[in-house]
Formats: structure tokens, C-alpha cells, sequence
């Protein structure tokens, strides 16, 4: 799930821009190989592609079904092991990682559903996983967006 977040947060906004950690070749290699990718072209395209794809569904802006052509490809293999049954995912090389995510993404949406979502923060970019017990979580960083909506919220009480 790690990886699924470092993904849709890999356009935060800094200073009022957008910055893209997969825009540039050697930031977008260095992001793949910290996540397990090869850092190939190929993946850098296919991971924006993901990203994208990703943020709109868990925006709500369109229906998971636009993920499924990210998984047309790709298919499990059961095999035993001395530990029991094991399955193996079979993609394409360069698909890998952006295929683990998108499985990570439903794994989420089953187990935590309703917990992925932006940051409540209108000039924030990014998403948060909410693990609260009461799944009130608002802010991607209690610390700077959280901090800034209650600072804003409390100027304009005593203005």
C-alpha cells in the first residue's frame, strides 16, 4: 500500500506547482527502483499512465473499469511450494510494478473501503490512507495541511 500512496502522491503541489517525481527520466528511474520497478521507459510511461488513471477512479471522476486495460495481460499461476500454495503474477517486465499497485489499490478498496481519498485541503494534491477508528481523517499531514485549515479557520473567527 506504500507504493500505491507514493504513487498518487507523485504530483504535489510545491509552492503553487505541480511537480511530477515521474516527469524527469532520472527522478522517474530513481522512484521505480525504490519501489521495486526497473526504471525502463516503458514503466515510467506506464506508471503515469496508472497514476492518472488511479486519481481520477479514486476521485470518483471515472469508474474502475478504466483500469482494466492495465490488466489485460496479465494472469496468475498457482504453484506449490513447502510453504503450500503459492500464486505468481505474471505481467509483462516492464508492467510489474504498475500492476502491484493497481492490485494494491483493490486490495485497499476491499479491505479499507472508503478510506483512500484526497486531502481536504482545497491547495493539496495528495491522498491519505485513513487508519483512524472512526475513519475521520482529513488532511494528506496533520502537521501542514491540517495546520493551515485550523489556522485559517480560527484568522477568520477573529477577524
Amino acid at each position: 500500500m506504500e507504493a500505491l500512496l507514493d504513487l498518487l502522491n507523485s504530483r504535489p503541489l510545491v509552492n503553487g506547482e505541480e511537480r511530477d517525481a515521474l516527469g524527469d527520466p532520472a527522478a522517474g528511474e530513481r522512484w521505480a527502483w525504490e519501489h521495486g520497478g526497473e526504471g525502463s521507459p516503458e514503466e515510467l510511461a506506464l506508471l503515469r499512465r496508472t497514476r492518472d488513471a488511479l486519481r481520477a477512479v479514486v476521485l470518483g471522476e471515472s469508474s474502475p473499469e478504466e483500469l482494466n486495460p492495465l490488466l489485460a495481460e496479465v494472469y496468475r499461476t498457482p504453484e506449490f511450494t513447502s510453504d503450500g500454495l503459492r500464486w505468481t503474477l505474471n505481467t509483462p517486465p516492464h508492467a510489474r510494478l504498475a500492476v502491484e499497485i493497481v492490485l494494491a489499490w483493490a486490495t485497499t478498496e476491499e479491505e479499507l473501503p472508503g478510506r483512500l481519498r484526497s486531502c481536504a485541503n482545497d491547495e493539496c494534491q495528495l491522498f491519505l490512507l485513513d487508519r483512524s477508528r472512526a475513519n475521520r481523517a482529513r488532511w494528506c499531514s496533520m502537521a501542514v495541511c491540517g495546520n493551515r485549515a485550523k489556522a485559517r479557520r480560527h484568522y477568520e473567527r477573529t477577524r
